[in-house]
């Protein structure tokens, strides 16, 4: 089995932004939870929520830092030049994290702030990028990366449910053009058309962060239908618990084995901040560590 390590995220606890509403837990409590249930590392969240770069270490009670998401426009060059001073704050953050080997620093996660359009109806519903604006948007990626590099840090692309890198060809055009690592992310692939096993042995090569998530296609038909948005998806359950939506699961952890991936697998169950209890996320993300480590993970 290839060296690889399993960590939780705070979007499976439905802490998306501090700005929400206050977090359906405390992070003291969220770190308890995830480490109670066998996980080495955790995701950073919203700014703030695990602490500053002065108390990180203290605040993760043992675990690992695996990642932490960084959210630009990469559409507007504007609005980026203007995010560069939060992506500037997550790095000094992660800088604070404790000691890990290379193959477990943690990745600043590169995310795209998105389409309107795009975010109102996912899956690759809705126009994105036109030819013309791609050489600017993976320029801005370009930047963002070297951003990170100069700070000590190898990034990983996010694709997401919502974005101009939405679907299997926008992934591959933003390989084409820059050379960031990919975030493969195995439940907005399978929502957006993808096929997450094939996805792993294509982009092998450039795959530098793993989260493992869950999709109900079926939910996000009828969300498309009543013409729910992303958000909506979210809080119907579109993102279900391992085991529970349609991801060839045991095919993921058989081709990271193959492909000879090293590095973090990030289980992650996007929900909203008050359609399940904090309980059931917590009984959730146990399960879900057990259904990885059944398979060997």
């Amino acid at each position: 089995m290839c060296l690889i390590s399993v960590a939780n995220a705070p979007v499976s606890f439905g802490v998306f932004e501090l700005s929400d509403a206050p977090p359906p837990l405390t992070s003291a409590e969220m770190v308890s939870a995830i480490a109670g249930a066998g996980y080495d590392g955790i995701d950073l969240g919203p700014l703030g929520y695990l602490g500053t770069k002065d108390d990180l270490a203290d605040r993760l009670g043992g675990l690992l830092l695996a990642g932490g998401w960084a959210d630009l426009r990469f559409g507007d060059a504007d609005a980026f030049a203007r995010g560069l001073a939060a992506l500037d704050a997550t790095l000094e953050v992660f800088a604070a994290a404790p000691p890990a080997p290379d193959h477990l620093r943690p990745r600043p996660t590169l995310g795209c702030s998105g389409s309107p359009a795009r975010f109102a109806r996912p899956g690759g519903n809705a126009p994105g990028l036109e030819p013309g604006e791609w050489p600017g948007y993976a320029a801005r990626v370009q930047e963002a990366v070297r951003r990170c590099r100069d700070a000590g840090f190898e990034p990983a692309f996010h694709h997401h449910l919502g974005t101009y890198v939405e679907t299997p060809q926008d992934v591959e055009r933003l390989l084409e053009l820059t050379d960031v690592r990919l975030c493969l992310d195995t439940g907005h692939l399978l929502l957006a058309g993808g096929d997450p096993v094939t996805a792993l042995r294509d982009w092998s090569d450039r795959i530098g962060h793993v989260h493992v998530k869950d999709g109900d296609r079926a939910i996000m038909a009828k969300a498309l239908a009543d013409g729910a948005d992303l958000r909506e998806l979210m809080g119907r359950g579109g993102f279900a618990p391992l085991g529970e939506g349609e991801l060839d699961l045991p095919g993921v952890v058989r081709t990271l084995d193959e492909i000879g991936y090293t590095g973090w697998v990030i289980i992650e169950q996007d929900t909203l901040p008050g359609r399940r209890s904090v309980a059931r996320n917590i009984t959730d993300q146990a399960a879900n560590r057990e259904k990885l480590r059944e398979l060997g993970l």
